[in-house]
C-alpha cells in the first residue's frame, strides 16, 4: 500500500517550515539568544545562507513527505479523522525521533540545554504547522 498524499499540502507544509523558521530566528523574537547559544555571529555571517537555505528546503519537503505519508497510514488504522491522525503522528515522531535524537546529539556534543530547548521547540512548533496545514487538506481518494 501506497498512502495518499496531498502534494499541494505537502509543497505549502514545506514553505510553511521557512516561515515558521524565519520567524522563530528572527533577532527580535528568538535569533539573538540562539546566536549567542550557538556561538553564530549574526553580524559577520562566516559563510552564505544560499547552501543552508536550499539544504532547509530540501529537508522540510522530506519531512513534510514523511509525516503525509505517516498521518494518511495512521488515518486507515484508526480512522476517524484526519486531521487528529495528523496532528497526534506528528507530534509523537517529533517526540520519539526529533526531539529524541536532538536530546541525544546535544549531550554528547555539550551543547547548551537552553540550545536543545529551543532549537526542539522550534522543530515542534514546525511539526505542528505542518500537520495543521496537512490534516486540514486531506488526500482525495479515489
Amino acid at each position: 500500500m501506497i498512502p495518499e498524499i496531498n502534494y499541494w499540502a505537502v509543497l505549502l507544509a514545506t514553505v510553511s517550515s521557512m516561515i515558521v523558521g524565519a520567524i522563530w530566528y528572527a533577532p527580535k523574537v528568538f535569533g539573538r539568544r540562539w546566536a549567542k547559544l550557538a556561538h553564530v555571529d549574526m553580524d559577520n555571517p562566516s559563510r552564505g545562507a544560499l547552501w543552508p537555505m536550499v539544504t532547509t528546503v530540501l529537508v522540510s519537503f522530506g519531512t513534510a513527505w514523511v509525516l503525509a505519508g505517516a498521518a494518511a497510514i495512521a488515518w486507515h488504522f484508526y480512522q476517524g479523522s484526519f486531521f487528529s491522525a495528523t496532528f497526534v503522528t506528528a507530534i509523537m515522531l517529533w517526540g520519539g525521533f526529533t526531539g529524541a535524537r536532538m536530546i541525544t546529539h546535544d549531550a554528547f556534543e555539550g551543547r547548551p540545554t537552553r540550545l536543545t530547548t529551543l532549537n526542539i521547540a522550534h522543530e515542534l512548533v514546525t511539526v505542528a504547522v505542518m500537520a495543521v496545514i496537512i490534516g486540514v487538506w486531506p488526500p482525495a481518494l479515489g
